[in-house]
């Protein structure tokens, strides 16, 4: 096994930490935090020396024309992407500035991701880590259901539902905000990073059929490569994740209108389908699926 991630840049996590100014507890004042300069270069270095450099970007063609449909025809973007790492975001960002044409860098320079608050509030290495790109902060359900199934008192329980709501209200106030100026908003539909031999991991999340009404089109974008491989031992450790030099292809379905492709999948279903919501996300995951099942037979 290599070296974790901790063992491996430790130094330059220090650095990190001492040029960080993201909040280390979120409210609903604080979900919107453009990315911090003075660590995105750090991530850079990061990255030019995990991402081997036949590194990049399949179906730049549907690329192109969901940037063209956001910036030329007005219409709100979404990117739903696959999570296997920490640098997934990075990774994206990184590989549409490095195909160097006007709009590539521009693409990226739009791409506002959704980001759970645990990236702020757990560890401040971390915290350093995520706040080099710009984000909005959530209070994700699985965070919710974490503190219900704790044994404190009802009363905590509520302020920290009511906690949720504040900030996950003015987290969509922020979406809406971004989506007026043109941003793109980038969601990993699994809410949480793929770990291998646990496929409820890779199980879409219900809420974002909810992101699927409030947006015009959507890409898809597939992930094949590692560069951090989760630690089976201390798969809640960040920064046990080991490091692994690895080709990483993102990989961009065809431009697809959101209330169309949801309105589909509903006609589709029987009356009595109990959970429409669920299978609209389901259906995006398979599709995200087939994408990677696709380039990693290439890959082979």
């Amino acid at each position: 096994m290599g070296n974790s991630l901790r063992e491996k840049y430790g130094s330059l996590f220090q650095e990190l930490m001492s040029l960080s100014q993201a909040a280390a507890k979120i409210d609903e004042s604080k979900v919107y935090e453009e990315g911090n300069p003075k660590t995105r270069k750090y991530m850079d270095i990061l990255l030019d020396q995990v991402m081997k450099p036949d590194s990049g970007l399949k179906g730049i063609e549907n690329f192109k024309a969901f940037y063209d449909s956001v910036v030329n025809e007005g219409k709100s973007g979404l990117i739903l992407m696959e999570h296997y790492t920490n640098v997934d975001l990075p990774g994206i960002i990184a590989l549409l500035n490095k195909h160097g044409e006007a709009w590539s860098k521009d693409f990226a320079d739009r791409i506002v991701a959704v980001a759970g608050m645990k990236l702020n509030e757990e560890d401040p290495a971390v915290r350093a880590f995520a706040e080099s790109f710009t984000r909005v902060v959530i209070y994700p359900t699985r965070s919710l259901e974490s503190v219900n199934a704790k044994e404190i008192t009802e009363e905590e329980k509520q302020e920290e539902a009511m906690r949720a709501r504040k900030i996950n209200f003015a987290a969509m106030r922020a979406m809406d905000g971004c989506k007026k100026r043109g941003q793109i908003i980038l969601v990993f539909p699994s809410g949480t990073r793929y770990r291998p031999g646990k496929p409820e991991t890779k199980k879409g999340l219900r809420e974002i059929d909810s992101y699927l009404r409030l947006f015009d089109n959507m890409l898809l974008v597939s992930i094949n490569g590692n560069c951090l491989r989760i630690d089976p031992e201390h798969p809640g450790d960040m920064l046990a994740d080991i490091v692994v030099e690895d080709t990483l292809t993102f990989t961009a379905s065809p431009v697809i209108q959101c209330k169309k492709f949801r309105q589909d999948i509903l006609d589709s279903l029987p009356a009595d389908e109990p959970d429409p919501k669920q299978k609209t996300i389901d259906r995006v995951m398979e599709i995200l699926d087939e994408m990677h099942e696709a380039e990693e037979k290439n890959r082979a």
